[in-house]
């Protein structure tokens, strides 16, 4: 396929001006392809050339005003459109595609729970072009409106409403159309049919609908209300801050199978990965995270669908506001208002850790670094969503929220339903402040890396001196919080002092000086911080006595940059981690510092010789967890505890005793996801085999039971169970994207280093043939999941650079292999310090 390229683009949005998609769909032709019959209106401003963009099956005919093209010069994924007269045109297109089973497309599930069948469209960047053809870029806005022939028990949802206008006569199929679109891009186009499980109602005026696979239906019916109330919540919050109001006419959440993202923004249909409706037990953190997901998707029905990026050089347009605005109209709007405590224990340290890779790039780069759509793909990062959200965060902080607001208006008023760039923005919010927001954009969105900044404290009579030591070169305005230690144990804010950054001002104060001084209190800036040494020993003794629980989270989370920088052993960590969890009353703060440990710390920072004691301290800690939530008072606590509990498990006793009870002694009873869990560690502790997971599939033969499935197979600790995952992994090109997942995930374990030693060489040629092979969904997931990470070895890293030297890697599997390479290295650092 051939990446479109951004000066291919801008010469085809001088040429072209796009009117109408009208896009027929017949889904009842087979389980492999449909049929996509497409006409499209638009006009050319001068004579010229130019291409429509499209994979099909087969492309069967093609006309241009009436006259026949010739089929046989599609090329690759285009098809030339040669000597266009200045004026109106009509393309029509009838073509046999391809269903997907990667998430890309149109993609088709059948649902084994029941048997349903449901197909969903996921067209961002270039894959609107397995659906129908298309003038394929952002800048080429148009109309889109639908007809779908489906089965006669589906319901079809679009971008518009939708209305069943009739039944086809030889079989009953239903046949529905959409109201047709403001104008959107083509990225933003979305179709979704199925036997749906819906639960509609009104709000504002509109209709809102969410809606999920039926065998999930009384899980969503659980949800229902409180999925409909965050909804509803950020919707009448996002009025009262924006003046354009919500610019379509309807508001659907379709929960989809297998789908590759968290959530898509598609505009009138948003799309969520299913997982969001919740089969088993979760914490409220995550209850927090599904609705921070709404919130996220609702904010780009303003920023990315009424007013969208020119070219994907501003993707940060999108995703870094929606980041932003979702954490921050959450916090307003809803019950959850602890959700900047997780965005700084969870979603910005995976902007910190991406800003110092090799691949790190600015929020907005430079037009020329994002040449064409493939490109463009690596760019969907902690860079993209975290660091641009703390940038806007900050720059909220500094502007002023009333006049960060009406910048934002501005900007909406001047290219709704058009397009902008990040100077578009600039000037827009230059408008309503007399702060130099150029040359903010400047430093903050076109700059890479991560800044530290050291206190540095001296004691005089009398009291005592504070300067900062910068590594880096932005300016920051922070705020540092000092604290005391009560009688009783506390440790009590004292004075908040203000501090730009860099500066040759020393701060003074008097008396004693603070037993813990904490830069970035309140975690508004983007920056890396360290502890000096009278405040990191008082952190190790007394962290979990802070009062504010987003300052124990900047605290928590200097200790993991400490860390991975080689400044702070593992081990004690680990250590702070098992004397201030049990008493930690954040569960967000709980479940980021027990995955760092035991993700990172346990499986990769400590010596295999010490894994062993590493993960017996972390189930010290959750054993503590465990006897503090006995009488139920925390029952989201509890989970996070058993499900860590489970995961670190070295003997398999204790948990095949709760397989066979069915319980946790003291609950929670085992649910599926638990039993899942429960029997994927026993599958690596070599104390599950082929039967014990097929009598578990039989009981749970859902989606997730077969994924579950799947994974377990892969970690069993046998030969030939290796063997079968890495033929299904890497040879069955039929496996779903999910599958593909959850085979990977249980293939790779830090147990099982010498059975799956062998396969590591192996891994990089199978994987740049595969990616080649399947394209870019399935070569992501085989660079996230399959990388064998637990090889932390010279060998490995050399076998990996090597593969980066091959001509055939594409960009998005070489992307994943630089970070998990940098990944590597930095491991082998921290485990073998100089």
């Amino acid at each position: 396929m051939s990446a479109l390229t951004r000066n291919e683009a801008q010469l085809r949005a001088q040429l072209l001006d796009v009117h109408h998609y009208a896009v027929t769909l017949d889904l009842t032709t087979g389980d492999d392809t449909f049929d996509s019959t497409t006409v499209i209106r638009f006009a050319a401003r001068a004579a010229g050339d130019t291409f429509v963009e499209l994979k099909p099956d087969e492309l069967r005919s093609a006309t241009l005003d009436g006259q026949p093209l010739d089929t046989a010069a599609l090329t690759d994924n285009r098809l030339p459109l040669t000597a266009l007269a200045e004026g109106d045109h009509e393309l029509r297109v009838d073509a046999r595609m391809r269903y997907s089973r990667t998430g890309e497309g149109l993609h088709r599930f059948t649902d084994p729970a029941d048997g349903e069948t449901y197909v969903y469209s996921q067209m961002f960047m270039d894959d609107v072009q397995r659906v129908f053809p298309a003038f394929d870029q952002p800048d080429l806005k148009a109309v889109f409106a639908f007809t779908v022939t489906a089965p006669a028990h589906w319901t079809v949802l679009a971008n518009g409403i939708t209305t069943r206008t009739g039944d086809r006569d030889t079989d009953g199929a239903g046949i529905w159309q959409s109201a047709p679109t403001p104008l959107i891009s083509t990225y933003l186009a979305a179709v979704a049919g199925g036997p749906w499980h819906s639960v509609t109602t009104e709000h504002a005026g509109l209709p809102f609908g969410i809606h999920c696979r039926k065998s999930l239906a009384p899980h969503l019916d659980a949800d229902a209300d409180e999925i409909l109330s965050v909804t509803t919540d950020c919707f009448d919050r996002y009025h009262e801050k924006f003046t354009e109001p919500y610019p379509f006419d309807s508001y659907d959440q379709a929960f989809v199978p297998e789908f590759n993202a968290g959530a898509m923004e598609n505009p009138g249909l948003v799309t969520f990965r299913d997982e969001f409706v919740f089969r088993s037990a979760v914490t409220d953190t995550e209850r927090q995270s599904r609705a921070m997901v709404i919130a996220h998707e609702m904010a780009h029905m303003w920023f990315g669908d009424l007013v969208t990026l020119a070219w994907f050089d501003d993707i940060w347009l999108n995703e870094s506001f929606a980041e932003y605005m979702g954490y921050q109209t959450l916090t307003e709007a809803t019950r959850f208002t602890g959700t900047w405590t997780e965005f700084g224990m969870v979603r910005k340290p995976w902007g910190y850790d991406a800003d110092q890779r090799p691949s790190t790039h600015p929020v907005a780069p430079a037009p020329e670094d994002v040449p064409d759509t493939a490109s463009a793909l690596l760019n969907f990062d902690g860079i993209s969503y975290a660091k641009g959200a703390s940038a806007l965060r900050q720059l909220v902080a500094w502007l002023g929220e009333k006049d960060f607001l009406a910048g934002i208006n501005t900007h909406f008023a001047r290219h709704k339903f058009a397009n902008a760039s990040l100077a578009d923005f600039v000037d827009s919010l230059a408008a309503h402040t007399d702060r130099d927001v150029h040359a903010w954009a400047q430093v903050w969105l076109r700059t890479t890396g991560v800044d530290t900044l050291t206190p540095r404290i001296e004691e005089s009579p009398g009291g005592w001196t504070l300067a900062v030591d910068h590594h880096g070169s932005r300016p920051h305005h922070i705020t540092a919080g000092t604290y005391e230690l009560a009688p009783d144990g506390l440790l009590e804010r004292g004075e908040l002092l203000g501090i730009d950054v860099p500066s040759d001002e020393i701060l003074s104060g008097s008396g004693r000086r603070p037993d813990l001084l904490v830069l970035n209190d309140g975690d508004l800036g983007y920056t890396k911080i360290r502890l000096d040494a009278i405040s990191l020993e008082t952190a190790l003794r007394g962290l979990s006595r802070l009062p504010d629980p987003l300052t124990r989270a900047v605290v928590w989370g200097s200790l993991r940059d400490m860390v991975r920088d080689g400044e702070l052993e593992p081990g004690a960590y680990l250590t702070t981690a098992a004397a201030h969890l049990p008493d930690e009353s954040d569960l967000a703060i709980v479940q980021g510092v027990l995955g760092f440990a035991r993700t990172h710390v346990t499986d990769r920072y400590v010596a295999p010789t010490e894994r062993t004691a590493a993960l017996n301290l972390i189930t010290s800690v959750t054993r503590d967890l465990l006897r503090r939530t006995e009488d139920g008072a925390e029952p989201g606590l509890r989970l996070a505890a058993v499900r860590v509990l489970i995961d670190s498990a070295t003997q398999p006793d204790t948990l095949a005793a709760w397989l066979t009870d069915g319980t946790v002694p003291g609950g929670p009873e085992l649910d599926p996801e638990l039993r899942w869990r429960i029997l994927a560690r026993l599958s690596v502790l070599g104390a599950a085999d082929g039967d014990t997971i097929d009598a578990a599939l039989t009981a749970d033969p859902s989606a997730t039971g077969r994924e579950g499935a799947a994974r377990c197979r892969a970690a069993l600790p046998t030969r030939e169970a290796k063997a079968a995952a890495w033929q299904r992994l890497f040879h069955d090109d039929t496996l779903s994207n999910y599958l593909f997942t959850a085979t990977a995930q249980g293939f790779w374990q830090p147990e099982q280093a010498d059975l799956v030693r062998e396969y590591v060489p192996r891994y990089y040629p199978e994987a740049v043939a595969l990616g080649a092979r399947r394209g870019p969904a399935i070569a992501e997931a085989a660079g996230r999941w399959a990388f064998p990470a637990y090889a932390i070895d010279d060998t490995n890293l050399q076998a990996g650079h090597t593969c980066l030297e091959d001509p055939d890697l594409i960009p998005l599997l070489r992307r994943k292999l630089v970070d998990h390479l940098d990944d590597l290295a930095r491991a082998l650092r921290i485990r073998t310090p100089a």
